[in-house]
């Protein structure tokens, strides 16, 4: 062999070895990094004030990431509605509805919900779905707008919105006779004139999960003459919204979500104090009647927050949304914001060790104060990955056509949770490289 030749082999030889190495410090800064991860999820789970409300949750060895859609059972509910359908149907049957306050639900149970999301009593009621509100509240903002001036016939409402609040919105504008108007919540307070009446905005970004400013919309809406009108669906429960505080005019939102009321469970419908007696409710029923055993064949609305019931309450799953937020007694709002935003930086920081380079991109916005409680992660081949998480006992969920969500509730999602979910990611989003 020459000179040239035998050089050229330790050469060779030296690059693989060197290659070799590098391979390896890689990997042993991986376990490292992993190492101190873990750690650091084990410490922070140990100092978790809201740790200890885990145990009120029916939950197994699933990383449960979607109760952004759907919250877990809360373990007082199986026997409540036992003894609703046993005792209360079974045995008092119709007496229930004065004896186990049956006739009472939608107005307590909405009071119940009001300390989280920042309302005094008596300005919520529960009841119908979340699409059914929003006719009521969109429809009800219009007719109070014309109140107090005329010429106001433009709807404006959120183009970034889930698709059923754009379907209601277009709806109650063919019905009102407004001009419709979709715009980013950005595009809002310069678009804002004298013939604004309402603006149906989402608090949070289903999508993505950016959170809007509530307070400077809500203010620029008042400042233009307008309503403001607010879907609470994604963020009730996971941030303070402060209602009464910002001056909102009505608001919406679902309970099957971060407040855990089940599937299908009941929607609630907020209207502020001082609009009740002026809001004109485009679904009048019997049972929002002042006298509603009265039969009478002239309508006449209850007052309060009442004449926002139509017909009559659905107690089964009204009463299990009940027995679920007693899980929320003695728990401060603020100290779940303060948790969800730690587990949303945990998981972004541990997707960023865990995940290689250019395999998913973050859709959440980096400052708090615009992020709601989810985490949006752009993904190639997103539907199957999400399939594979979840066969590996990660639950998040995939919306079309190439995001990942995960959402994180802090009354039973811990930080080991958090590293294992972003862990299990990276190995997979790997495996298909």
């Amino acid at each position: 062999m020459s000179e040239r030749s035998e050089w050229s082999e330790q050469s060779e030889l030296g690059v693989s070895e060197r290659s070799e190495l590098r391979v390896s410090e890689r990997s042993e800064l991986r376990v490292s990094e992993r190492s101190d991860l873990y750690a650091r999820a084990v410490e922070l789970d140990a100092s978790d004030e809201l740790a200890k409300l885990r145990a009120q949750f029916v939950l197994d060895e699933v990383v449960y990431l979607d109760g952004n859609s759907l919250g877990a059972l809360p373990a007082s509910v199986p026997g409540r509605i036992d003894d609703v359908v046993r005792r209360q149907w079974g045995e008092l049957r119709i007496r229930s509805w004065e004896e186990s306050g049956w006739w009472t639900a939608p107005e307590r149970i909405g009071d119940r919900i009001a300390p989280l999301v920042g309302a005094a009593p008596g300005q919520i009621v529960v009841g119908d779905s979340t699409s059914v509100n929003v006719f009521k509240a969109l429809v009800g903002a219009v007719r109070l707008a014309a109140l107090s001036s005329a010429g106001r016939d433009e709807i404006i409402v959120d183009a970034t919105t889930f698709p059923t609040d754009g379907y209601i919105a277009a709806s109650a504008a063919r019905l009102t006779g407004c001009e419709l108007r979709p715009l980013e919540p950005a595009e809002v307070p310069s678009a804002l004139g004298p013939r604004t009446a309402a603006v149906l905005l989402n608090h949070v970004d289903y999508r993505t999960g950016r959170l809007h400013d509530l307070p400077a919309l809500t203010s620029a809406i008042h400042d233009a003459g307008a309503l403001a009108v607010w879907d609470l669906c994604h963020s009730a429960g996971a941030l303070p919204v402060d209602l009464d505080r910002h001056g909102v005019d009505l608001a919406v939102g679902c309970t099957y979500k971060y407040l855990n009321g089940g599937p299908g469970s009941p929607a609630y419908l907020y209207v502020r104090a001082d609009l009740q007696p002026r809001f004109d409710s485009p679904l009048p029923g019997w049972n929002s009647h002042a006298d509603p055993f009265g039969m009478s064949p002239a309508y006449e609305p209850a007052p309060g927050a009442l004449r926002g019931r139509v017909g009559t309450p659905d107690i089964l799953s009204m009463l299990a949304l009940e027995a679920a937020l007693e899980v929320w007694e003695g728990v401060s709002i603020d100290s779940v914001r303060t948790k969800s935003l730690a587990l949303t930086d945990f998981f972004l920081e541990c997707v960023e060790a865990y995940v290689p380079g250019g395999r998913v991109e973050s859709l959440t916005p980096s400052t708090h104060a615009e992020r709601g409680s989810q985490v949006a992660l752009r993904c190639a081949d997103a539907g199957e990955v999400m399939k594979r998480l979840i066969e590996q006992g990660v639950v998040g969920d995939f919306r079309h056509p190439d995001v990942l969500r995960f959402g994180f509730t802090p009354l039973y999602v811990g930080f080991g949770d958090v590293e294992r979910a972003a862990r299990v990611l990276g190995e997979t989003v790997s495996q298909g490289m």
